[in-house]
């Protein structure tokens, strides 16, 4: 069987993050935290053996994964790839909102006004169906079509890797977290993805292990 071991990093800080929008599918650059926390996690990584890096087609996780390969000693020999499946959710009407002002329109249908109170009465999955429904225009991904694309990235991952295979991934803050609340729940402890924390996960055919989530001060 193969084993793959993918360390998923979530992107710097960006403006959007910065000043408390909802930046999912949207995009902003990187803040000069953003770029330090970048560095910090490929100094991180740097004596890992990468045979290839993903990040998301977002700008802020492309930029993440050149400041962090830069860190790398064989970063020349690294080929990179942008795979749309390891976006952000999409939060479709609410991008670039207010967060609290995203979440009080959201948890109205529930009687909540918090994210907390929502993700902590009805979970992750539940919470994404409700901004789907909260969406005016419908657009943003429910819990079964942010799965499904999920699901084709790591399938296109293990396509692209052999057994053995150690690879980078910058992705997004609750894309990682959803992963780690379906395949260890007991690790999601309702503390938000820090950016630049590292994630290590040890993917095979039909299965994701999750070693650790949101490190910063992982040493290889």
């Amino acid at each position: 069987m193969k084993k793959i071991t993918a360390y998923f990093v979530r992107h710097g800080q960006t403006m959007l993050n910065h000043y408390n929008k909802v930046q999912g599918w949207i995009d902003s650059p990187l803040t000069a935290k953003g770029r330090a926390d970048a560095k910090r996690a490929g100094e991180q990584l740097k004596n890992i053996p990468f045979t290839a890096a993903y990040s998301s087609d977002s700008g802020r996780a492309i930029e993440t994964a050149h400041i962090a390969l830069r860190q790398n000693p064989a970063n020349m020999n690294i080929v990179q790839y942008q795979y749309p499946e390891f976006r952000e959710q999409c939060h479709g009407y609410f991008e670039g909102n207010d967060l609290n002002q995203m979440w009080q329109f959201v948890g109205a249908q529930v009687k909540l006004t918090s994210e907390s109170d929502v993700l902590g009465t009805y979970g992750l999955e539940k919470a994404r169906d409700l901004i789907h429904q909260a969406d005016l225009y419908g657009e943003a991904e429910d819990n079964a079509m942010f799965w499904k694309r999920l699901d084709r990235g790591f399938d296109k991952l293990r396509a692209n890797s052999k057994d053995g295979d150690e690879v980078l991934v910058v992705s997004h803050g609750m894309t990682i977290r959803s992963i780690i609340d379906r395949y260890a729940p007991d690790l999601d402890t309702g503390v938000a993805t820090a950016n630049g924390s590292i994630t290590k996960l040890e993917i095979t055919d039909d299965d994701i292990h999750v070693d650790f989530f949101n490190k910063l001060d992982f040493q290889s």
